[in-house]
Formats: structure tokens, C-alpha cells, sequence
């Protein structure tokens, strides 16, 4: 077996390539980039990627903390209620058969007044029940000696009512408009009520 293994003939191909062989064509194209070393102060950006977002911290000044502080306790505290001058009085008047909740310097609106003018200075007697802070006058029916100043502002009407009537089968159609006519009044004060026994709640 080993003689003729020995003694058997070998030939040998030549090829240009494997005669000489360049690296070039025996390898893959590899494109390799050069690394650097890490420079301080000196960042690389590629055109094709986006180039990353820098977050710059600064110190907030101290004045313009405690203003923003001052803010924001200012809107977590709650708004106080001021009462305005001449709204601690309150009182409960009859007008034409209808009652009204009046308060100094306010207007309201009411029935047509007879014979009032504008600027007029008008007294409502009829007063039902008179409230301050700290104490109520209930009248039986009526407060004695109370009274409600006022002054008249306008005579005017109210909004248009449309009235519409209808019969089947009659041809009958009527369709009519109606404004009220009412009188725009200011409450300049209330008095007399002070000589009048209060009211107490039971304990």
C-alpha cells in the first residue's frame, strides 16, 4: 500500500490566481473606520445620524425661587368672600303682592309703579323681615317703623311673551305679542328696624 502511494504520479494545476495570489481578491471588502482615542471637549458628529440633544443645568437664582414659591402658595390658598359696603343689611319687601330680597345699592325690577318718574325718591313700608349679621327681625306680618329707601331708575318693559291661539278645524289662528310693563328700582338703604325686638334661635 505504501509503494504505491509512493510510486503513484502527482501532477500540480497552475492557475494565475493561486500562482499569484493578491489579497485583495482572496478577501472580503471591509471597510474599516479608524478609532480614536477619546479627546476631552471634542465630540464627533456623523451627517447621518442625528446629532444627540445636550440638557444644560443651571442654578436657579434664590429671588426668583421664593417668587415662584410666593405664587404658588398664593393660588393654593383659598379665595375669601369680602362682603361689600352696604351688603350687611339685607330685607324682605312686598311689591304689587310679590316679595323681593333687597340689598343697599342694588336695583331690582318690579311692577309698573303708578305716577313714578325717573330719579323719584320712593319708601317701601311693607317690609316682612329684616337680616344683619349677627341678629334677624321678623316682622308679624310687617317690621313697625322699618322702611326701604329707594330710587327710581327706569320705567321699562320686560321681554316679549308670545300668546298663539289655535282652534282645529276652524280656521282659526291668532298669534299676539305682550310686554309687561315694569319699573327698574335702586335700594339706597333700610332703616328703622333697630327699635324692633330680634329674633333669637332656641339653644
Amino acid at each position: 500500500m505504501a509503494s504505491a502511494l509512493s510510486t503513484s504520479p502527482t501532477t500540480f494545476i497552475s492557475s494565475p490566481r493561486l500562482a499569484n495570489p493578491s489579497p485583495l481578491h482572496s478577501l472580503p471588502s471591509i471597510h474599516l473606520r479608524p478609532s480614536l482615542p477619546p479627546i476631552r471637549g471634542l465630540s464627533l458628529s456623523l451627517p447621518s445620524r442625528r446629532p444627540p440633544q445636550k440638557w444644560h443645568l443651571s442654578a436657579v437664582p434664590e429671588s426668583l425661587e421664593a417668587e415662584s414659591e410666593a405664587v404658588v402658595e398664593e393660588e393654593m390658598k383659598p379665595s375669601k368672600i369680602s362682603i361689600p359696603k352696604g351688603e350687611e343689611v339685607f330685607a324682605v319687601v312686598m311689591v304689587g303682592g310679590r316679595q323681593y330680597i333687597v340689598f343697599p345699592g342694588r336695583f331690582i325690577y318690579t311692577q309698573r309703579l303708578k305716577g313714578a318718574n325717573e330719579n323719584d325718591k320712593i319708601i317701601l313700608n311693607k317690609v316682612l323681615l329684616v337680616g344683619t349679621k349677627k341678629e334677624t327681625y321678623i316682622g308679624k306680618p310687617v317690621v313697625e317703623n322699618a322702611a326701604v329707601h329707594a330710587v327710581v331708575e327706569e320705567q321699562g318693559l320686560n321681554k316679549k311673551v308670545i300668546v298663539y291661539k289655535y282652534k282645529k278645524r276652524k280656521n282659526y289662528r291668532r298669534n299676539i305679542g305682550h310686554r309687561q310693563p315694569n319699573t327698574r328700582i335702586r335700594i339706597t338703604g333700610i332703616t328703622g328696624y333697630q327699635d324692633y325686638p330680634a329674633s333669637t334661635l332656641p339653644a
